[in-house]
């Protein structure tokens, strides 16, 4: 017998925020994304209004702390 599941986007983000995704790279952006985080690096897009974007897409945050751990923020 096996079991079947989906996971929810809301699960995906509550395991990533656990820190339980093993995922080693953040995933590409899309030219639209890596023009947000480069504006949003730049000082360009408020802290409140990125929590909004990062809640919608959750791979922002892993990149802009890859971006900051290399010092290219």
């Amino acid at each position: 017998m096996s079991v079947h599941f989906t996971v929810s986007g809301l699960t995906r983000n509550l395991i990533h925020s656990l820190g339980l995704d093993h995922e080693q790279a953040p995933r590409p952006l899309t030219p639209e994304q890596s023009l947000l985080l480069d504006c949003y690096l730049a000082g360009q897009i408020p802290d409140s209004a990125w929590s909004d974007y990062v809640f919608e897409m959750p791979e922002l945050e892993r990149h802009a702390e890859v971006r900051r751990a290399r010092g290219l923020a």
